[in-house]
This record gives structure tokens, C-alpha cells and sequence, in this order.
């Protein structure tokens, strides 16, 4: 039988408008960043991707480095769009990117021309798309100038590879120089994707600021730290946990589980319960209740954690007493 979604999707997201554009993202998209590769259960796979539109969430962010192994999550994320989502194109933002390491030599990483057009076209062919909603810039380059990588996004656009394109990890300062090229050369960037959580807050340094005043969207990655704001390492480093796997690409390590980083998630955890949340819902609803955070990026293994991620959204407000809470217990950790 095919896929038919659910009628109600759209009832239940919320939307959030991306910077002065006149694009809308869901509140929470769905990151293939782990668990989409080849290496990874298809059907799993296949099953997040169903329930996360069932849910309304309209957007999928991939790179191209995406796995394992690289590529591999644009493969799979091919086949179930071709299988269950082609027919609602038009109701999906797919995003990708393209400035880690992807190929040997030296045409394929970092920022130059030669790579990010290359590079987006593998990936509309893993794909099996036409165009993308967004292209990333994935990472600053030191050694290419920031005009020849802008001016690559610009030439994307106007190609029609892309409707939009966006950077992430940028500084303040590197955001600020990118965006005026962009808008020099009549392509406006979009979005920047920036890491954010409760332990990880370097873009209240300047950078949310900086997109506010250039009217650019940001969406949020890794709001849970990789899973550490959340209950799961309170008693340890569970056998089947990301941290005890080793797999490397980001996730999280054993030995960033520290007895005084676990004394601080227990402490979150009791906040969490006094708002009759779990740990990570609450920490996602943190990360989202800045007005200028347009949608905040989830990544899960099972289809359960979907389920449970998306019911932060029944309380996304916080008291004043709450974020006190939060601030003095997060304060403590950093002395």
C-alpha cells in the first residue's frame, strides 16, 4: 500500500517565519546528519522520514557528507522521497550543503567554485532532484576568498540549482561580510546554521544579533548536545548509546560525559520534570524560544524519539522563574 500522509500534518506544526524572507519552516525540521546511511536500517529510516511529515514537519537538512559513509544519507533520503514524497515536492523544503571534505584532491572541500557547484550537483543526483530549497556553505574557508564562495552560491541560484542558499558555522563578523556580498550581488542569504545548546550558546556572542540586523534566519543544530541533555547518560553510558558506538563524524564521546557535566543534567532534569517535560523536551524548547531561532534542527535514531521531541511543542513557553532556574544552573557549570 502507498504512503498516504495525514490529513492533520499541517495542524500540527508550528511555523515560524525565516529572517525577512517570505519563507515559513516548521518550528522543528528533520536532520539526516547520523542514522540515514547506508550503514544505517532502511526501513527505520524510511519510518522517521513518514511520521516527521505526518507531523508537519515540511523541511529535511542533508550535506553532502552525510552517512556513513559520505553521500549515503542523500541515497537514502532519494529513494523514500522518489517512493513517498515526490508527489507533495512542492509542500518540502530539502536543504543540503557542501564545504567538509567529500573527495580526494584538491577540488573536493572546503569553498571553492570548483567544489561547491561540483558538489551540489552529486548531490541533486543521489538525490534524484531537480533543484534544492536551500544550499548551505558548510564551513568557512580561511584560504578561498569569501567572494569567489558567495559569488558560487550566487552563479547556484541563478541556475536554478537552488531556490535559496544559506552558511553555517560562520562567525559574527564572517556572517556579516558574506551578507553584504550576497545582497551586493542581488542573492540574499537566507539562513545560517548555527550549533546551539544550553552548553553550547557562542552565537548569543554577537552572532544572533548580526542576523537580526541582516534579516537572516538561523536553525539550530545539535540542541541536545548530541543526546547529553537528555535522561539517557544519568546512570551511564548505555552499550547501544551513540557515545559507546565510536563512530566518530561528531557524535558524541565517552569521556565528554564528565561526573560534573552529569551533575549539572541532573539538575536540568529535575527543572524538566517540574514543567512536566522530559530533559530533552525542554531542552529543545529552550533553544526555540529566541525569536530569531526560526526552527531548530532534531536528529534521531527511533521513531519513538520523534515522538517524543515533537511534544515540546505543547509547551515552547517558559517563566521567568524557569529560565532563571536554567541560567543559574548553567552558570554554576561554567565556574
Amino acid at each position: 500500500m502507498s504512503y498516504q500522509p495525514s490529513q492533520e500534518r499541517y495542524n500540527r506544526m508550528k511555523y515560524k517565519r525565516c529572517g525577512r524572507s517570505g519563507l515559513l519552516l516548521p518550528a522543528f525540521s528533520l536532520g539526516l546528519w547520523h542514522n540515514f546511511g547506508k550503514e544505517d536500517d532502511y526501513v527505520n529510516a524510511q519510518t522517521i522520514i513518514r511520521k516527521a511529515f505526518d507531523a508537519g514537519i515540511t523541511h529535511f537538512d542533508l550535506a553532502n557528507n552525510y552517512g556513513p559513509p559520505p553521500g549515503s544519507a542523500e541515497i537514502t533520503f532519494g529513494k523514500i522521497f522518489k517512493s513517498d514524497l515526490s508527489q507533495y515536492r512542492d509542500e518540502i523544503i530539502v536543504s543540503t550543503k557542501a564545504g567538509w571534505k567529500m573527495w580526494d584532491g584538491p577540488y573536493g572541500d572546503f569553498g571553492s567554485k570548483k567544489y561547491l557547484v561540483a558538489s551540489l550537483d552529486q548531490s541533486l543526483k543521489r538525490m534524484g532532484l531537480d533543484y534544492v530549497d536551500i544550499f548551505y556553505h558548510h564551513r568557512p574557508d580561511p584560504s578561498t576568498p569569501l567572494e569567489e564562495t558567495m559569488g558560487a552560491l550566487d552563479l547556484i541560484v541563478r541556475e536554478g540549482k537552488a531556490l535559496y542558499v544559506g552558511i553555517s558555522s560562520y562567525s559574527a563578523e564572517e556572517t556579516k561580510a558574506a551578507a553584504k556580498l550576497l545582497k551586493e550581488m542581488g542573492t540574499p542569504c537566507l539562513i545560517h546554521q548555527p550549533r546551539y545548546s544550553m552548553f553550547d550558546r557562542w552565537i548569543e556572542d554577537g552572532l544572533l544579533d548580526v542576523l537580526e540586523e541582516e534579516g537572516i534566519g538561523c536553525i539550530v543544530f545539535s540542541p541536545l548536545e548530541q543526546g547529553l541533555l537528555t535522561d539517557k547518560y544519568l546512570n551511564g553510558v548505555p552499550q547501544s548509546s551513540r557515545a559507546a558506538s565510536g563512530r566518530g563524524n561528531g557524535a558524541l564521546e565517552a569521556s565528554q560525559i564528565t561526573k560534573d557535566k552529569l551533575e549539572v543534567v541532573e539538575k536540568l532534569n529535575n527543572i524538566a520534570k517540574g514543567r512536566g517535560q522530559t530533559l530533552a523536551q525542554m531542552a529543545l524548547s529552550w533553544a526555540c524560544r529566541d525569536s530569531r531561532v526560526s526552527s531548530v534542527l532534531l536528529g534521531v535514531s527511533r521513531p519513538e524519539q520523534l515522538d517524543n521531541s515533537l511534544e515540546a511543542l505543547q509547551k515552547l513557553d517558559f517563566s521567568n522563574d524557569e529560565l532563571q532556574r536554567i541560567e543559574s544552573t548553567l552558570l554554576n557549570e561554567k565556574v
